[in-house]
């Protein structure tokens, strides 16, 4: 993982577009079945949005059902980070870019092996980079 990036609100406001931001840096959720990767089935990288870091591969990914892109691991374990997050009154872990700290999304304990977890994220927390 290379150096963090931290940023003051005003530089991400700034290189975000409004709906990134409210997403990434006001851990936001867009609505389900909206995104442009929910249903992405080239071969490629997800980058985070924010900073280019790369955070999920199309080998991990998978069709969830749920309308967001969704993956069972991450390209590294060191490219996220989680934390419990409580809001609207459930308990859920949120994942969070390890570089720049950018909300993603969340990680469910109902993915498919080999992990069993389902990290379910964003499309515009990513940037997609297709395989020449």
């Amino acid at each position: 993982m290379t150096d963090k990036i931290e940023k003051t609100d005003a530089e991400w406001r700034t290189q975000l577009s409004a709906e990134q931001y409210r997403v990434l840096r006001e851990h936001g959720t867009e609505p389900a079945f909206t995104g442009d990767y929910f249903n992405t089935k080239t071969a490629g990288r997800y980058r985070c949005a924010a900073c280019e870091a790369e955070l999920f591969a199309s080998g991990q990914k998978f069709d969830s059902g749920t309308g967001w892109p969704s993956f069972y691991a991450p390209l590294a374990e060191s490219a996220v980070e989680t934390q419990t997050d409580g809001r609207y009154g459930m308990r859920r872990t949120e994942v969070h870019c390890a570089r720049c700290g950018s909300h993603l999304g969340h990680v469910f304990p109902d993915g498919p092996k080999p992990t069993g977890l389902r990290y379910c994220i964003n499309s515009v927390s990513l940037a997609f980079e297709p395989e020449v």
